[in-house]
């Protein structure tokens, strides 16, 4: 882990009272469903310039201090607006018994505790080079809540959201940790993208944001969703440790994955019908990790996809909802099948298996867990994930994190920290360079990452890193 000083550790309450933040707020399904899980972590690196201040420096002591003053100081009131809006993020898990019923649930109580965490950092042994340059990334897993680790149920002590500000020698990471138990991948770049306006505004008293979020949805047939009278900690297992993984980050670019779309399509001779991109991304992704595996062509291998549901249900969902609207679906097949047939047919399945996802699905889901409300375990004891033989794709090649500016120019590279990490995680992410590129970054055994950077077919798609020595703007 790399070498952190803590240099400050504040709380951010809303600037003002808010009527509504008196109510509880109310868990939904997906929300409990995720009390045993890691937050949301994902994080912006900025380079630092002279052009930053208007004192005529070089990149010194003094100038990197004018700078991160600033920000700090912008940032914190910022945040302050910014919690007005998303005032649940300010409050605490509050788990409410009733014996008389044998049940119990669990809300937000919006005024409970000292509000969202800021925290001020720094590692001046660390250079941007030194961040962008590392093949692994575990080099960031300190630059989110000073890499403690806390499962989304620890809200009912911990901050649902914290920021850490972390100072290079030549530049800053800022990292953004969200409770997932409170907010999705849509819902946290709405937070992030709503922060960076409020900022960017350099208007002390603005209070208005051009997308406000709405918490009023609840489509499921409970309203206040009771569990049977067990605690929740119950279900997690705080002991649980992935195992040694590498983590990195391939670069994909529009041409390599326009390539494998037209792969696709090709083999499958599909008209009507079109293979996206992310689908023949994701199943070469999938074929290569199991190739590299080397399993006995009788063993099964699943693909796991996090679905985002908020246009599949009728009507759709806004975007501007505040929550979890997800869902998740597998499918599974015998290696033998996976490498009998091509990258079309991979593709196909992966393309059916969304298809059949629809709205009405996802939404009796949403019930069955309103009417029997459960905390999946932590993978250690989880029969519902893959197993050690499969994929699990999450995160969106649509978050856009690098729309978010906070006065240093646009970042140079997005970066996740120690959370939701476990053998054949792979999470998508908007590509550095824009232009439809995608960056993912996937999780294995540290021989199987070997295996896999070694494979000339695998790697003959994948981009140089063009975060280094600097991204494209």
């Amino acid at each position: 882990m790399t070498p952190i000083k803590l240099v400050s550790e504040s709380f951010v309450k809303p600037k003002h009272e808010i009527e509504a933040a008196k109510q509880p707020y109310h868990l939904g399904p997906i929300d409990l469903v995720f009390l045993s899980m890691d937050p949301i972590q994902k994080g912006l690196l900025f380079l630092l310039s002279s052009s930053q201040t208007s004192h005529n420096h070089n990149i010194n002591d003094i100038t990197r201090t004018l700078i991160v003053s600033n920000l700090l100081e912008k940032l914190k009131h910022s945040l302050s607006i910014a919690l007005l809006h998303f005032y649940p993020l300010a409050g605490r898990f509050t788990t409410q018994k009733q014996p008389e019923q044998n049940t119990s649930f669990v809300f937000i109580d919006c005024n409970k505790g000292p509000g969202a965490r800021f925290i001020h950092a720094t590692a001046l042994d660390l250079t941007v080079s030194d961040v962008l340059s590392q093949v692994d990334v575990s080099v960031t897993h300190s630059f989110f809540d000073l890499g403690e680790k806390n499962p989304n149920y620890d809200g009912h002590t911990k901050a649902l959201l914290s920021i850490q500000v972390t100072e290079l020698l030549d530049g800053v990471f800022i990292g953004f940790s969200m409770n997932h138990s409170v907010a999705d991948g849509t819902s946290f770049i709405h937070f992030v993208n709503m922060l960076s306006e409020i900022y960017k505004s350099n208007d002390y008293e603005i209070t208005k944001i051009s997308r406000v979020p709405i918490f009023n949805y609840r489509p499921w047939n409970v309203q206040v969703i009771k569990f049977p009278f067990v605690d929740p900690e119950e279900f997690l297992c705080r002991g649980y440790e992935p195992g040694p993984l590498r983590e990195r980050i391939f670069h994909f670019s529009s041409s390599s994955i326009a390539i494998l779309k037209a792969k696709a399509n090709q083999e499958r001779g599909t008209s009507n019908v079109v293979i996206s991109s992310f689908q023949a991304l994701t199943a070469f992704v999938w074929k290569s990790i199991t190739r590299v595996r080397d399993l006995p062509l009788d063993q099964k291998t699943t693909y796991l996809l996090a679905i985002g549901a908020r246009g599949r249900l009728d009507p759709p969902v806004s975007d501007d909802y505040f929550g979890n609207i997800l869902s998740y679906d597998k499918w599974s097949c015998n290696v033998g099948d996976l490498f009998g047939n091509g990258l079309g047919w991979a593709a196909m399945k992966v393309q059916e298996l969304i298809v059949a996802h629809t709205g009405k699905e996802i939404l009796d889901g949403f019930n069955v867990f309103a009417n029997t409300p459960m905390v999946i375990p932590p993978s250690a004891s989880d029969p519902n994930s893959v197993g050690v033989h499969g994929v699990i794709i999450g995160g969106s090649a649509r978050f856009n994190m690098y729309g978010a500016e906070f006065g240093l120019g646009r970042a140079l590279a997005a970066r996740m920290g120690y959370a939701n990490k476990e053998d054949g995680k792979i999470t998508a992410n908007y590509g550095c360079e824009g232009g439809g590129s995608v960056e993912l970054e996937i999780c294995l055994r540290p021989h199987i990452m070997a295996a896999l950077e070694s494979d000339e077919e695998f790697m003959s798609f994948v981009s140089i890193n063009p975060s280094v020595p600097l991204c494209s703007s």
